[in-house]
């Protein structure tokens, strides 16, 4: 019998203090974090949470390696992400091709979707992923600012003061980390098998909310407690057209998954 290990990260503000000020406070995000540890639960998955203070670098990439240690060959992972997004200049990169990384903002500091990858690259072959950011700048973060304009509510991304501030900062210690990471490149050339579905595009934001995020609210809905019948396409088009064009979530394929993968019914273990 296949297992199933979840890991929820959900984060209300960030530690101001590795932020040069900025503490990001945000309201939904630790409940987007509760309420998929719940879906999962129902769907027969053992769930790990980290909110707020716990979502750190360390905390993140030790629940992973744990995961990655425990499942196997048919087993899945899912992964959920809820809180600021960000970019940062990538330039030189020959996988960016708008010269960008896509982060998460974690707790301590922004998290690069290189990482993310490097992360999945230690999982065993035919492991399915299954990630769901509710993040700004999220379409291809398992891997520009300033799309349209977006609805009204607070978006979550890293506000562009506070970004060109960072990136001064922290310019020299990306670019070690990216060496580090083009140290140890998968043998075959391929990444991991994972699908990501996301709160919105690269260039776009995603708005928190009063409870959930818009992201979050339009995909509990379509789950409907479990009432959901189709794939992962399906179920990518179907939060898709409860969101309005400001914020598209995206279907982003990592890897070669399956047929069979992707036409199952989502939280399938």
């Amino acid at each position: 019998m296949a297992t199933g290990l979840a890991l929820h990260i959900g984060l209300n503000s960030v530690d101001p203090a590795r932020y040069e000020g900025w503490d990001g406070t945000l309201v939904a995000c630790e409940n987007d974090a509760r309420d998929m540890a719940r879906l999962a639960g129902t769907a027969g998955f053992e769930s790990t949470v980290l909110l707020t203070p716990d979502g750190t670098v360390d905390n993140v990439t030790a629940a992973l390696g744990d995961a990655a240690a425990r499942l196997g060959s048919g087993d899945i992972l899912l992964l959920t992400y809820s809180g600021h997004g960000g970019q940062v200049d990538a330039t030189g990169s020959d996988d960016e091709p708008d010269a960008l990384d896509e982060t998460l903002v974690l707790y301590d500091r922004q998290f690069l979707d290189d990482e993310v990858q490097q992360a999945f690259r230690a999982f065993a072959d035919d492991v399915r992923i299954f990630a769901l950011f509710d993040c700004c700048h999220s379409g291809s973060s398992i891997e520009v600012p300033g799309g349209g304009a977006a609805a009204e509510g607070t978006p979550r991304h890293l506000p562009e003061p506070q970004q060109r501030q960072l990136a001064d900062r922290d310019r020299g210690f990306f670019e070690e980390l990216r060496r580090t990471l083009a140290k140890d490149p998968p043998t075959d050339g391929a990444g991991p098998d994972a699908l990501l579905v996301s709160a919105c595009q690269d260039n776009q934001v995603a708005l928190d909310g009063d409870v959930n995020g818009a992201f979050t609210t339009a995909l509990l809905r379509v789950w409907d407690d479990g009432a959901f019948r189709g794939g992962y396409r399906d179920f990518h088009r179907a939060i898709q057209r409860r969101l309005p064009p400001t914020q598209s979530p995206n279907l982003y394929l990592t890897g070669t998954p399956t047929t069979d993968f992707l036409s199952q019914r989502p939280f399938t273990i």
